[in-house]
Protein backbone atom coordinates (compact mmCIF):
# COMPACT_ATOMS: atom_id res chain seq x y z
CA UNK A 1 0.00 0.00 0.00
CA UNK A 2 1.47 3.34 -1.03
CA UNK A 3 0.70 5.77 1.75
CA UNK A 4 0.09 8.68 -0.57
CA UNK A 5 -2.23 7.59 -0.90
CA UNK A 6 -3.09 -28.93 -2.04
CA UNK A 7 0.07 -28.13 -0.17
CA UNK A 8 2.58 -30.43 1.43
CA UNK A 9 1.73 -30.94 5.10
CA UNK A 10 5.23 -31.36 6.48
CA UNK A 11 5.96 -31.41 10.19
CA UNK A 12 4.63 -28.32 11.92
CA UNK A 13 7.24 -25.66 12.37
CA UNK A 14 7.95 -24.24 15.82
CA UNK A 15 6.98 -20.67 16.52
CA UNK A 16 9.39 -17.83 15.82
CA UNK A 17 9.64 -17.33 19.55
CA UNK A 18 11.11 -20.78 20.02
CA UNK A 19 13.39 -20.60 17.00
CA UNK A 20 14.83 -17.12 17.36
CA UNK A 21 17.80 -16.78 19.70
CA UNK A 22 17.60 -13.94 22.20
CA UNK A 23 20.81 -12.51 20.71
CA UNK A 24 19.02 -11.79 17.44
CA UNK A 25 17.89 -8.42 18.74
CA UNK A 26 21.07 -7.54 20.60
CA UNK A 27 22.26 -4.00 19.91
CA UNK A 28 25.87 -3.79 18.75
CA UNK A 29 27.96 -0.75 19.46
CA UNK A 30 26.71 2.11 17.31
CA UNK A 31 23.18 0.76 16.85
CA UNK A 32 20.23 3.03 17.61
CA UNK A 33 19.27 1.45 20.93
CA UNK A 34 17.00 2.83 23.60
CA UNK A 35 19.80 3.44 26.05
CA UNK A 36 20.98 1.95 29.31
CA UNK A 37 17.64 1.93 31.09
CA UNK A 38 16.41 -1.20 29.34
CA UNK A 39 12.82 -2.18 28.75
CA UNK A 40 10.66 -1.94 31.84
CA UNK A 41 13.50 -0.69 34.07
CA UNK A 42 12.58 0.15 37.66
CA UNK A 43 14.31 0.90 40.94
CA UNK A 44 15.00 -2.06 43.24
CA UNK A 45 13.44 -1.82 46.72
CA UNK A 46 15.90 -1.11 49.49
CA UNK A 47 15.73 -2.88 52.84
CA UNK A 48 13.37 -1.17 55.25
CA UNK A 49 11.33 0.91 52.81
CA UNK A 50 9.56 0.78 49.46
CA UNK A 51 10.96 2.72 46.54
CA UNK A 52 8.88 4.38 43.85
CA UNK A 53 9.15 2.65 40.46
CA UNK A 54 11.10 4.71 37.95
CA UNK A 55 9.06 5.42 34.80
CA UNK A 56 10.54 3.79 31.73
CA UNK A 57 11.89 6.65 29.57
CA UNK A 58 11.50 4.43 26.50
CA UNK A 59 7.80 3.73 27.05
CA UNK A 60 5.33 4.38 24.25
CA UNK A 61 2.50 3.30 26.55
CA UNK A 62 2.13 1.14 29.68
CA UNK A 63 2.28 -1.93 27.42
CA UNK A 64 4.87 -0.94 24.80
CA UNK A 65 8.46 0.32 24.93
CA UNK A 66 10.77 1.31 22.09
CA UNK A 67 13.95 -0.77 22.07
CA UNK A 68 15.71 0.72 19.06
CA UNK A 69 15.62 1.28 15.33
CA UNK A 70 17.83 0.82 12.29
CA UNK A 71 18.03 2.49 8.88
CA UNK A 72 20.80 0.15 7.70
CA UNK A 73 18.68 -1.26 4.85
CA UNK A 74 17.59 2.14 3.55
CA UNK A 75 18.40 2.48 -0.19
CA UNK A 76 20.96 -0.33 0.17
CA UNK A 77 22.26 -1.73 -3.13
CA UNK A 78 22.93 -5.48 -3.29
CA UNK A 79 23.97 -7.22 -6.52
CA UNK A 80 22.48 -4.42 -8.58
CA UNK A 81 19.13 -4.42 -6.76
CA UNK A 82 17.91 -1.83 -4.26
CA UNK A 83 16.38 -2.77 -0.93
CA UNK A 84 13.13 -0.80 -0.99
CA UNK A 85 9.37 -1.20 -0.94
CA UNK A 86 9.38 -3.65 1.99
CA UNK A 87 5.85 -4.27 3.27
CA UNK A 88 6.22 -7.56 5.12
CA UNK A 89 8.39 -9.41 7.63
CA UNK A 90 8.52 -13.13 8.46
CA UNK A 91 10.91 -15.59 10.13
CA UNK A 92 12.38 -18.24 7.81
CA UNK A 93 13.59 -21.07 10.05
CA UNK A 94 15.41 -22.90 7.27
CA UNK A 95 17.80 -19.99 6.69
CA UNK A 96 17.54 -18.76 10.28
CA UNK A 97 16.89 -15.35 8.77
CA UNK A 98 14.17 -12.77 8.30
CA UNK A 99 12.52 -12.41 4.91
CA UNK A 100 10.64 -9.48 3.39
CA UNK A 101 8.92 -9.08 0.02
CA UNK A 102 9.24 -6.22 -2.45
CA UNK A 103 5.84 -4.69 -3.15
CA UNK A 104 4.62 -3.01 -6.34
CA UNK A 105 7.09 -0.37 -7.49
CA UNK A 106 5.18 0.49 -10.65
CA UNK A 107 8.00 -0.86 -12.81
CA UNK A 108 8.92 -4.12 -14.51
CA UNK A 109 11.47 -4.91 -11.80
CA UNK A 110 10.92 -8.55 -10.73
CA UNK A 111 9.10 -9.25 -7.48
CA UNK A 112 11.46 -10.84 -4.98
CA UNK A 113 12.23 -11.70 -1.37
CA UNK A 114 15.12 -10.28 0.64
CA UNK A 115 16.78 -12.25 3.44
CA UNK A 116 18.64 -10.63 6.33
CA UNK A 117 19.73 -11.22 9.92
CA UNK A 118 19.93 -9.12 13.11
CA UNK A 119 16.96 -6.79 13.32
CA UNK A 120 18.91 -4.24 15.35
CA UNK A 121 21.58 -3.87 12.66
CA UNK A 122 20.36 -5.86 9.63
CA UNK A 123 22.69 -7.36 7.05
CA UNK A 124 21.44 -8.83 3.76
CA UNK A 125 22.56 -12.44 3.32
CA UNK A 126 22.52 -12.86 -0.46
CA UNK A 127 20.94 -11.76 -3.72
CA UNK A 128 17.13 -11.63 -3.56
CA UNK A 129 14.96 -14.60 -4.51
CA UNK A 130 12.90 -13.82 -7.62
CA UNK A 131 9.24 -14.90 -7.43
CA UNK A 132 8.04 -16.60 -10.62
CA UNK A 133 4.97 -18.11 -12.19
CA UNK A 134 4.80 -21.88 -12.63
CA UNK A 135 6.21 -21.46 -16.15
CA UNK A 136 9.23 -19.54 -14.83
CA UNK A 137 8.08 -16.04 -15.85
CA UNK A 138 8.95 -13.53 -13.10
CA UNK A 139 6.18 -11.56 -11.47
CA UNK A 140 6.87 -7.83 -11.62
CA UNK A 141 5.62 -4.48 -10.41
CA UNK A 142 4.14 -3.29 -13.67
CA UNK A 143 0.65 -1.77 -14.02
CA UNK A 144 -2.05 -4.37 -13.44
CA UNK A 145 -4.24 -3.04 -16.26
CA UNK A 146 -1.67 -3.84 -18.96
CA UNK A 147 0.88 -6.21 -17.42
CA UNK A 148 -0.14 -9.91 -17.19
CA UNK A 149 2.73 -10.53 -14.78
CA UNK A 150 1.86 -7.71 -12.38
CA UNK A 151 1.90 -8.36 -8.64
CA UNK A 152 1.82 -6.13 -5.57
CA UNK A 153 3.24 -8.40 -2.87
CA UNK A 154 2.28 -6.99 0.52
CA UNK A 155 1.91 -9.95 2.91
CA UNK A 156 4.36 -12.76 3.67
CA UNK A 157 4.45 -15.87 5.85
CA UNK A 158 6.56 -19.02 5.84
CA UNK A 159 4.60 -22.28 5.81
CA UNK A 160 5.42 -25.35 7.94
CA UNK A 161 7.09 -27.07 4.97
CA UNK A 162 9.29 -24.04 4.21
CA UNK A 163 7.27 -22.71 1.28
CA UNK A 164 6.62 -18.97 1.08
CA UNK A 165 3.05 -17.68 1.29
CA UNK A 166 2.65 -14.27 -0.39
CA UNK A 167 -0.44 -12.09 -0.69
CA UNK A 168 -0.73 -9.65 -3.59
CA UNK A 169 -3.08 -6.66 -3.64
CA UNK A 170 -3.44 -6.73 -7.42
CA UNK A 171 -6.28 -9.25 -7.79
CA UNK A 172 -6.00 -9.91 -4.81
CA UNK A 173 -4.36 -13.33 -4.45
CA UNK A 174 -2.56 -15.55 -1.94
CA UNK A 175 0.12 -17.57 -3.71
CA UNK A 176 2.44 -20.32 -2.55
CA UNK A 177 6.06 -20.33 -3.75
CA UNK A 178 8.67 -23.04 -3.31
CA UNK A 179 12.15 -22.43 -1.96
CA UNK A 180 13.24 -21.86 -5.58
CA UNK A 181 10.78 -18.97 -5.94
CA UNK A 182 8.50 -20.80 -8.39
CA UNK A 183 4.75 -20.70 -7.73
CA UNK A 184 3.33 -24.02 -6.58
CA UNK A 185 -0.26 -23.25 -5.65
CA UNK A 186 -2.79 -20.56 -4.75
CA UNK A 187 -5.31 -20.28 -1.92
CA UNK A 188 -8.97 -19.55 -2.71
CA UNK A 189 -10.13 -15.95 -2.24
CA UNK A 190 -13.89 -15.18 -2.22
CA UNK A 191 -15.25 -13.42 -5.30
CA UNK A 192 -16.34 -10.34 -3.30
CA UNK A 193 -12.70 -9.61 -2.47
CA UNK A 194 -11.76 -8.87 -6.10
CA UNK A 195 -11.07 -5.25 -7.03
CA UNK A 196 -14.19 -3.40 -8.18
CA UNK A 197 -14.41 -3.31 -11.97
CA UNK A 198 -12.10 -6.26 -12.56
CA UNK A 199 -14.94 -8.76 -12.05
CA UNK A 200 -18.71 -8.45 -11.76
CA UNK A 201 -18.64 -9.54 -8.10
CA UNK A 202 -15.65 -7.47 -6.96
CA UNK A 203 -16.19 -5.02 -4.06
CA UNK A 204 -12.62 -4.18 -3.03
CA UNK A 205 -10.87 -0.86 -3.49
CA UNK A 206 -7.74 -0.95 -5.64
CA UNK A 207 -4.58 -0.87 -3.51
CA UNK A 208 -6.55 -1.69 -0.35
CA UNK A 209 -7.02 -5.45 -0.46
CA UNK A 210 -5.09 -8.35 1.12
CA UNK A 211 -2.29 -6.44 2.81
CA UNK A 212 -1.82 -8.35 6.07
CA UNK A 213 -0.80 -12.02 6.32
CA UNK A 214 0.28 -14.25 9.20
CA UNK A 215 0.42 -17.87 10.34
CA UNK A 216 -0.18 -19.05 13.91
CA UNK A 217 2.73 -20.47 15.96
CA UNK A 218 1.42 -24.04 15.62
CA UNK A 219 1.51 -23.66 11.83
CA UNK A 220 -2.12 -24.71 11.39
CA UNK A 221 -3.99 -21.42 10.80
CA UNK A 222 -3.38 -18.70 8.21
CA UNK A 223 -5.03 -15.29 8.57
CA UNK A 224 -5.16 -12.69 5.78
CA UNK A 225 -6.55 -9.20 6.39
CA UNK A 226 -8.18 -6.66 4.10
CA UNK A 227 -6.54 -3.26 4.26
CA UNK A 228 -9.79 -1.48 3.45
CA UNK A 229 -13.49 -2.23 3.70
CA UNK A 230 -15.45 -3.88 0.90
CA UNK A 231 -17.91 -1.46 -0.72
CA UNK A 232 -20.72 -3.79 0.35
CA UNK A 233 -19.65 -3.45 3.99
CA UNK A 234 -19.98 0.35 4.11
CA UNK A 235 -23.03 1.51 6.05
CA UNK A 236 -25.65 3.90 4.70
CA UNK A 237 -24.07 6.64 6.82
CA UNK A 238 -20.66 6.02 5.24
CA UNK A 239 -19.07 4.02 8.07
CA UNK A 240 -16.21 2.07 6.45
CA UNK A 241 -14.57 0.67 9.58
CA UNK A 242 -15.64 -2.99 9.10
CA UNK A 243 -12.79 -5.05 7.68
CA UNK A 244 -12.82 -8.75 6.83
CA UNK A 245 -10.16 -11.27 7.79
CA UNK A 246 -9.89 -14.59 5.96
CA UNK A 247 -9.08 -17.60 8.16
CA UNK A 248 -7.60 -20.72 6.53
CA UNK A 249 -6.99 -24.00 8.33
CA UNK A 250 -4.64 -26.87 7.57
CA UNK A 251 -6.66 -30.03 7.01
CA UNK A 252 -5.94 -33.63 6.23
CA UNK A 253 -3.40 -34.45 3.55
CA UNK A 254 -1.80 -31.02 4.01
CA UNK A 255 -4.47 -29.01 2.19
CA UNK A 256 -5.39 -25.47 3.26
CA UNK A 257 -9.09 -24.64 3.23
CA UNK A 258 -10.92 -21.36 3.82
CA UNK A 259 -12.61 -21.95 7.19
CA UNK A 260 -14.36 -18.63 7.78
CA UNK A 261 -14.36 -14.85 7.54
CA UNK A 262 -14.22 -12.76 10.71
CA UNK A 263 -14.80 -9.06 11.31
CA UNK A 264 -12.37 -6.48 12.69
CA UNK A 265 -13.33 -2.84 13.28
CA UNK A 266 -10.72 -0.14 12.82
CA UNK A 267 -10.85 3.42 14.04
CA UNK A 268 -12.43 5.91 11.64
CA UNK A 269 -10.21 6.58 8.64
CA UNK A 270 -7.72 3.84 9.57
CA UNK A 271 -6.49 0.97 7.40
CA UNK A 272 -4.91 -2.40 8.30
CA UNK A 273 -1.37 -2.65 6.89
CA UNK A 274 -0.38 -5.79 8.83
CA UNK A 275 -1.31 -8.47 11.35
CA UNK A 276 0.90 -10.84 13.36
CA UNK A 277 -0.18 -13.93 15.32
CA UNK A 278 1.28 -14.16 18.83
CA UNK A 279 -0.66 -17.27 19.84
CA UNK A 280 -2.88 -19.78 18.08
CA UNK A 281 -5.88 -17.66 19.07
CA UNK A 282 -4.65 -14.05 19.13
CA UNK A 283 -3.22 -11.37 16.84
CA UNK A 284 -1.51 -8.01 16.95
CA UNK A 285 -3.20 -5.71 14.43
CA UNK A 286 -1.61 -2.56 13.05
CA UNK A 287 -3.92 0.32 12.18
CA UNK A 288 -2.48 3.24 10.24
CA UNK A 289 -3.21 6.31 8.19
CA UNK A 290 -1.27 9.21 6.70
CA UNK A 291 -1.87 12.83 5.75
CA UNK A 292 0.38 15.76 4.92
CA UNK A 293 -0.72 17.56 8.08
CA UNK A 294 -0.32 14.68 10.56
CA UNK A 295 2.31 12.50 8.93
CA UNK A 296 2.06 8.79 9.67
CA UNK A 297 -0.30 7.63 12.41
CA UNK A 298 0.37 4.07 13.62
CA UNK A 299 -1.54 2.30 16.39
CA UNK A 300 -1.18 -1.27 17.62
CA UNK A 301 -4.00 -3.43 18.99
CA UNK A 302 -4.28 -6.96 20.36
CA UNK A 303 -7.26 -9.15 19.48
CA UNK A 304 -8.13 -12.46 21.13
CA UNK A 305 -10.73 -15.13 20.41
CA UNK A 306 -9.88 -15.95 16.80
CA UNK A 307 -11.12 -19.54 17.19
CA UNK A 308 -14.52 -18.65 18.60
CA UNK A 309 -15.08 -15.55 16.44
CA UNK A 310 -18.29 -15.78 14.45
CA UNK A 311 -18.12 -16.62 10.75
CA UNK A 312 -19.45 -13.56 8.90
CA UNK A 313 -19.14 -15.01 5.40
CA UNK A 314 -22.92 -14.87 4.93
CA UNK A 315 -23.30 -11.33 6.30
CA UNK A 316 -24.00 -9.08 3.31
CA UNK A 317 -23.15 -5.73 4.91
CA UNK A 318 -21.00 -5.67 8.04
CA UNK A 319 -21.42 -1.91 8.29
CA UNK A 320 -25.11 -2.41 9.05
CA UNK A 321 -24.60 -5.51 11.22
CA UNK A 322 -24.39 -5.52 15.05
CA UNK A 323 -21.00 -4.39 16.33
CA UNK A 324 -20.75 -7.46 18.56
CA UNK A 325 -19.75 -9.52 15.51
CA UNK A 326 -16.33 -7.86 15.48
CA UNK A 327 -13.31 -9.26 17.31
CA UNK A 328 -12.78 -7.47 20.65
CA UNK A 329 -9.57 -5.44 20.70
CA UNK A 330 -7.21 -3.92 23.26
CA UNK A 331 -5.13 -0.87 22.35
CA UNK A 332 -1.43 -1.44 22.95
CA UNK A 333 0.04 1.90 21.88
CA UNK A 334 -0.13 4.90 19.60
CA UNK A 335 3.43 5.02 18.30
CA UNK A 336 3.43 8.81 18.11
CA UNK A 337 3.91 8.62 21.89
CA UNK A 338 7.18 6.67 21.61
CA UNK A 339 10.48 8.43 22.37
CA UNK A 340 12.18 9.65 19.21
CA UNK A 341 15.36 7.62 19.94
CA UNK A 342 17.22 10.33 18.03
CA UNK A 343 15.63 9.36 14.71
CA UNK A 344 15.26 11.79 11.83
CA UNK A 345 12.41 12.18 9.36
CA UNK A 346 12.64 13.25 5.71
CA UNK A 347 9.07 14.57 5.59
CA UNK A 348 6.73 15.96 8.24
CA UNK A 349 6.10 13.62 11.17
CA UNK A 350 4.70 14.38 14.60
CA UNK A 351 7.38 11.97 15.84
CA UNK A 352 10.46 11.55 13.59
CA UNK A 353 10.65 7.86 14.58
CA UNK A 354 7.51 7.24 12.55
CA UNK A 355 7.43 6.22 8.92
CA UNK A 356 5.21 4.16 6.62
CA UNK A 357 5.35 0.98 8.74
CA UNK A 358 3.68 -1.84 6.78
CA UNK A 359 5.41 -5.07 7.83
CA UNK A 360 5.32 -6.54 11.34
CA UNK A 361 6.46 -9.70 13.11
CA UNK A 362 6.59 -11.15 16.60
CA UNK A 363 10.30 -11.76 17.16
CA UNK A 364 10.39 -13.81 20.36
CA UNK A 365 9.51 -14.11 24.03
CA UNK A 366 11.31 -11.95 26.57
CA UNK A 367 11.80 -12.10 30.31
CA UNK A 368 8.75 -11.07 32.29
CA UNK A 369 6.30 -12.43 29.74
CA UNK A 370 6.82 -9.66 27.20
CA UNK A 371 7.25 -10.15 23.46
CA UNK A 372 9.63 -8.64 20.97
CA UNK A 373 7.88 -7.03 18.00
CA UNK A 374 9.48 -5.44 14.94
CA UNK A 375 7.94 -3.17 12.31
CA UNK A 376 9.46 -2.46 8.88
CA UNK A 377 8.58 0.62 6.84
CA UNK A 378 7.82 0.73 3.13
CA UNK A 379 9.74 3.64 1.65
CA UNK A 380 7.56 3.59 -1.49
CA UNK A 381 10.81 3.88 -3.46
CA UNK A 382 10.82 7.52 -2.38
CA UNK A 383 13.76 9.73 -1.44
CA UNK A 384 11.53 11.27 1.26
CA UNK A 385 10.96 8.03 3.17
CA UNK A 386 13.10 5.45 4.94
CA UNK A 387 13.32 1.70 4.91
CA UNK A 388 13.42 1.48 8.70
CA UNK A 389 13.19 -1.31 11.26
CA UNK A 390 11.61 -0.37 14.60
CA UNK A 391 12.09 -2.81 17.48
CA UNK A 392 9.59 -2.80 20.35
CA UNK A 393 9.04 -4.70 23.58
CA UNK A 394 5.35 -5.44 24.14
CA UNK A 395 3.28 -6.76 27.03
CA UNK A 396 0.38 -8.59 25.40
CA UNK A 397 -2.92 -9.50 27.08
Amino acid sequence: MHQSLGLAGAAIVASAAALLPQSALAHPVGAHSAGSHGVGASAHPSRGHRSTPVPDPNACSPRVAAVGYSDALDKLQVDGAEVSGLSSLAWDARQRAWVSALDNNGQTTPEYLWSFRDLSDPRVLHAPLVLKKADGTPYDGGPAATDPNAADDEGLAVLPNGDYLVSSETEPSIRVFGRDGVQRAELPVPARFAVTGTTTAGEATSNATLEGLTITPDGRTIVASMEGALSGDVSASGDATAHRLLVYRLGRHGHWTLAKQVEYRTGAGMRIPEIAAYSNNALVVEEATWSATTGNVVRLFAVDGLRRARDVSAVTNLGEAPGRLALPKTELADLVDCPTLGASALEFQQNPLLDNYEGMAITGRERGGRYGLTLVSDDNNSALQHTRLLNLSVRLP
